[in-house]
């Protein structure tokens, strides 16, 4: 099982509405599974900072975190998300988040993809 499998598979537990975990070790390291970005959708969230998200997700993961080397942690309520995605509309989607991601944050219509 890769690391990404094993980080999905962990971050399931927060019962996300919408999960994406991209290896970015290729920009990195050599061939090494090192490097990841994380975009979680979770009611969990609700009502915590983003600093006590992030502190949820390193939670979750427990020991697994000692296994990569970094994880960049994009954290929204269903609500939150889909403001995030709304005001990055106009400019398209951001780096690193797949049209799937996007529509999943209820933007329907994305048209510079």
């Amino acid at each position: 099982m890769t690391m990404q499998t094993r980080i999905e598979s962990t971050l399931g537990l927060l019962q996300p509405t919408h999960l994406q975990v991209l290896d970015e070790s290729h920009m990195h390291s050599r061939g090494q599974q090192t490097h990841y970005k994380a975009v979680v959708v979770s009611e969990r969230f609700a009502g915590l900072n983003s600093v006590k998200r992030h502190q949820l997700v390193y939670g979750t993961l427990g020991e697994l975190m000692g296994e990569f080397h970094a994880l960049a942690l994009h954290t929204y309520t269903p609500r939150s998300g889909r403001r995030w995605a709304a005001r990055r509309h106009r400019r398209c989607v951001p780096a690193g988040i797949s049209k799937a991601a996007y529509i999943a944050l209820n933007l329907n219509t994305v048209s510079c993809l």
